[in-house]
Formats: structure tokens, C-alpha cells, sequence
């Protein structure tokens, strides 16, 4: 891959903007936020920023490397995940595409990982299971900084709130606890360790999906990465890769390479490639 020219996906920094970091307190860790300034004098105003690392004027990016597995210390250092020999990817997981119609594997391979037995001592190293033990992860302090978009002092809100428990500053046990509860979730599966936590529910920010997937008219790694790219730079918190034609495994791994924002998929429609679009031939 060195000596192929490389696909062009839209970077660079945004307008009237500059991208700033937010250490955590109970742990090493660098939330993103972007700072934009304001005319007419008034002071910068600091907002969420779910962009990742492709509107920073520093960073590298190579989609042929992926983006830095910032997940995959976490991991690490709780001790409660081991790696282990996914099962090949065959003909039939990319829709029998072959030749120049097939999709080029992800060129840095990642064996998935997995709990190791009597983790977390339960057996889950899920969020909810972190949650439950009173534990407070990572995941939880950067989806917390994140909610507070710079604030480091507790500020009234204004407003209707319906009903919503909003406090004044979210604090990393404020996220725990309304995960253990079962009204939020951090969508933070263990094998995208590409990916900036954030947290869904109604007591947190409104969060914003976009839809991309190739089809069966155009199939390009490219594209797709590109268009996850954009989803992000316009503020999308989570995408969904809704593809349905051939190459749907290795374009969905380039993606998830790539994303630094929770991926969804359709298994469905992969399942449906499998069988030439014939449901009736559909079996378990």
C-alpha cells in the first residue's frame, strides 16, 4: 500500500475554529473540543466536537493505517480482555466479489478480543457491567468531559427540561450511575479501540446519526471512508453503515479503521449478499 498514491478524505481544520484538548482527572486521557470565536467581542465558545482527528492540522492521517487504537490501552491496563483467532474472512462475507471487483482487505489486521473468564468478576467487560461494579472508566470520565462542551464549574440551565434530570456539571459518576440505571448507554464496542466514547440518554446531550453505505451500483473503500469523514466534520455523533452490495466486510472494516465515532450495521443486508439476494435461501 506504501507505493499506491493514496485516497484523498477531505481533512483539514474548520473555519473561525481551533481544535483544543481537555485532560481527564481520574485518568490519562485527551478529550477533544473545538473552540470557535465569536465576533463582536464576545469571549470563544467551547463545543463538542465529534470531528476526531481529521479537522486537526496536526495529525497524520493514513486510512491505510487507521487511526490511533487510543481505546486499546484502556484495554490494556484493566487486563480483562485476551485476543484471540477470529475465523477467515471467506468469498461469500463480501458478496462473492472477486478480482478488481473485490475490496482490498484492511491492510493491518486486528485479531478480535474477548473477556477473559470471571472478568470484572462477572464475566462482561460491557459498559453496564463496568457500570454495576461501580467501576469508572475511561470511556465514562470522556464522555462526561465531553457532555460538559468545556465547563469545569457548575453553570444553571435554562429552559424546559420535560421531564430530563440534567445537572449543572456532569460529572464522570453522574455517567456511571445513569449507565447502571439503564437510562444511558456508551456504545463503545471493545474491538473499535479507534473510538471516542460518548454517551446516549436522555439526560445528556441530543446526539445526531448520519447514514452512509456503498450499493450495488458502486462499491469504493474510499467513498465510504470519505463520507464518514464528512458525517463527522458536519457534527454527526454516530454513523450508520447501511450498505447493501457486494465488499460489505472489507469496506465495513476500512470504515471502522477509520471512524472515530460508533459504527451500526445492518447484518441483515450482509447476510441477504450471501444468498444473491434470495431470502428464501437465507439459513441459520
Amino acid at each position: 500500500m506504501k507505493d499506491q498514491p493514496q485516497p484523498a478524505i477531505t481533512t483539514g481544520a474548520l473555519p473561525a475554529s481551533s481544535k483544543l484538548y481537555i485532560p481527564g482527572t481520574l485518568h490519562d486521557i485527551r478529550v477533544p473540543m473545538r473552540r470557535i470565536e465569536l465576533s463582536g467581542g464576545e469571549p470563544a465558545l467551547t463545543v463538542y466536537d465529534s470531528s476526531g482527528p481529521y479537522t486537526d492540522p496536526d495529525a497524520d492521517i493514513d486510512i491505510a493505517c487507521g487511526l490511533p487504537a487510543m481505546r486499546g490501552d484502556w484495554q490494556r491496563m484493566r487486563g480483562d480482555a485476551v485476543a484471540y483467532a477470529g475465523r477467515a474472512v471467506t468469498l461469500a462475507d463480501n458478496g462473492f466479489a472477486t478480482g478488481e471487483r473485490l475490496t482490498p482487505a484492511f491492510p493491518r489486521a486486528m485479531k478480535p478480543s474477548r473477556a477473559t473468564p470471571g472478568a470484572n468478576g462477572t464475566g462482561a467487560i460491557t459498559q453496564l457491567a463496568y457500570a454495576r461494579t461501580g467501576i469508572v472508566t475511561p470511556e465514562m470520565e470522556f464522555a462526561a468531559i465531553r457532555e460538559n462542551e468545556g465547563r469545569v464549574t457548575a453553570a444553571a440551565r435554562d429552559g424546559e427540561g420535560f421531564g430530563a434530570m440534567i445537572p449543572d456539571l456532569v460529572t464522570p459518576e453522574f455517567v456511571r450511575a445513569e449507565i447502571a440505571a439503564g437510562r444511558a448507554i456508551i456504545p463503545a464496542n471493545i474491538n473499535h479501540r479507534e473510538l471516542e466514547p460518548m454517551v446516549i440518554g436522555r439526560n445528556f446531550l441530543v446526539k445526531i446519526n448520519a447514514n452512509i453505505g456503498n450499493s450495488a451500483v458502486t462499491s469504493s473503500m474510499e467513498e465510504e471512508v470519505d463520507k464518514m469523514a464528512w458525517a463527522i466534520r458536519w457534527r454527526a455523533d454516530t454513523v450508520m453503515d447501511l450498505s447493501t452490495g457486494r465488499n460489505i466486510h472489507n469496506i465495513r472494516d476500512w470504515i471502522i479503521r477509520n471512524s472515530p465515532v460508533p459504527i451500526g450495521t445492518v447484518p441483515l443486508y450482509q447476510a441477504l449478499e450471501k444468498v444473491g439476494g434470495i431470502a428464501e435461501d437465507l439459513t441459520w
